[in-house]
C-alpha cells in the first residue's frame, strides 16, 4: 500500500495558470514514451510514486501516448486505482485528442465527433469520471475552429473536464481559439507548445506574447529537446540513446560535431551554476515566470529526481542569458 510522503508540498513551487484559480507545479510529469507494456510495471509505478512524493501533482497524457496508442492512459488508470485513489483530488490529470487513434474518417483531427468520442475513450482507459484539463492536441486545417472549440466547451458542460487547453496552435490560432471559447463561456486555460533553449519558436513567432496578452497559461514540452539538453550527448551519440535508434523524433544526423560542441559549452555554464545541463535547460524555460510549467519525461525515478533538482536555481543573470544566447544562436 502506497502512502504519499508527508512533506511532498514543502519544496515544489506552484504557479498560477493564467488568470485562473488553478496552480501547476513548476515541473509536471509527461507520460509520453515511458508508460506502456514495453516498460517494466514496477519502474512505471516507482516513477509515479516518486513524482508525487516530490510535489509533482500534474500527470500529462494524450490519447495516443504509449506505445501503442492508449497504453499510457491504461497504465495510469491501473496506478490510479492501486496507488492514488485516495489522492485523486490532489492530482491534476490532463489528456488530449487530435492525432490518429482509430481507422476511418472519425479517428483523428478536430471534429466534434472525434474529440468527444476520444475523451470518452480516455476516461474509460483511466477509470475516471473527469480529467482536469482536456486539450485539442493540434489544429485541424479542415474543421472550423468553432466546432473544435465547441467540443471542448461541451466537455466542460458535460462535467468530463474542468478546464480546456490547446497544443501546437500558432499565435494567431491561439487568439482566435481564446475568443471563441470566451464567447462560449469556457475560458482557454493553457497552451502546450514545444519550447527549449534550442527551439525558440514560441518567442520568435509571438506565441509567448499572445499568451501574456490573453492571460493564458503555458506548459512546455520537449524542454530538454528529446534528451539533447542533457549529459547523454556531450561525448557524441551513446548506445541505446534515442538518437542511436530509428526514432522519428531524434536521429543521428541531428547530432553533429558542431552541436556537440555547443552542448559542451552550455554544460560549462551549467557547471558554474551548480546544475546539470538538464537542470539548467529546465530552469531556462521557467525563468522569469512566463512559462507556468515544464513537462519532463522520466525512464527512472533517479532521472526524475535530477530534473526536479532544477527548481533549486531558477534565476539567471544577464551575463548568463547572453552567454547562452551566443552559444545557441551562433
Amino acid at each position: 500500500m502506497y502512502t504519499a510522503h508527508p512533506d511532498r508540498y514543502a519544496d515544489m513551487p506552484y504557479r498560477r495558470t493564467g488568470r485562473s484559480g488553478l496552480k501547476l507545479p513548476a515541473l509536471s510529469l509527461g507520460l509520453w514514451h515511458n508508460f506502456g507494456p514495453d516498460r517494466p510495471v514496477e519502474t512505471q509505478r516507482a516513477i509515479l510514486r516518486r513524482a508525487f512524493d516530490l510535489g509533482v501533482t500534474h500527470f500529462d497524457l494524450a490519447n495516443n501516448y504509449g506505445p501503442p496508442p492508449g497504453a499510457a492512459e491504461s497504465a495510469l488508470g491501473e496506478f490510479l486505482k492501486s496507488d492514488f485513489a485516495a489522492y485523486r483530488d490532489e492530482l491534476v490529470i490532463s489528456t488530449k485528442a487530435g492525432y490518429l487513434m482509430w481507422p476511418g474518417p472519425y479517428g483523428e483531427w478536430g471534429s466534434r465527433k472525434y474529440v468527444l468520442s476520444s475523451l470518452d475513450q480516455s476516461l474509460r482507459r483511466m477509470g475516471l469520471d473527469y480529467v482536469d484539463i482536456f486539450y485539442s492536441h493540434r489544429p485541424d486545417p479542415e474543421t472550423p475552429l468553432e466546432e473544435t472549440m465547441g467540443a471542448l466547451h461541451s466537455a466542460v458542460q458535460q462535467g468530463k473536464a474542468l478546464y480546456v487547453g490547446i497544443s501546437n496552435y500558432s499565435a494567431e490560432q491561439t487568439r482566435e481559439a481564446a475568443r471563441i471559447l470566451g464567447e462560449l463561456g469556457t475560458p482557454l486555460l493553457i497552451h502546450q507548445p514545444r519550447y527549449s533553449m534550442l527551439d525558440r519558436r514560441p518567442e520568435d513567432e509571438g506565441l509567448l506574447d499572445a499568451l501574456d496578452e490573453l492571460q493564458v497559461g503555458s506548459i512546455v514540452f520537449s524542454p530538454l529537446e528529446q534528451g539533447l539538453l542533457s549529459a547523454r550527448y556531450l561525448d557524441g551519440i551513446p548506445e541505446g540513446s534515442r538518437a542511436a535508434s530509428d526514432s522519428p523524433f531524434l536521429n543521428s544526423d541531428a547530432v553533429t560535431e558542431e552541436l556537440v560542441g555547443r552542448l559542451r559549452d552550455l554544460n560549462d555554464i551549467a557547471k558554474t551554476r551548480g546544475q546539470t545541463l538538464a537542470q539548467m535547460a529546465l530552469a531556462w524555460v521557467l525563468r522569469g515566470g512566463r512559462v507556468t510549467s515544464a513537462l519532463v519525461g522520466a525512464s527512472s525515478p533517479q532521472q526524475l529526481e535530477d530534473s526536479v533538482g532544477a527548481i533549486g536555481n531558477l534565476d539567471f543573470d544577464a551575463d548568463e542569458l547572453a552567454r547562452i544566447d551566443a552559444i545557441v544562436k551562433q
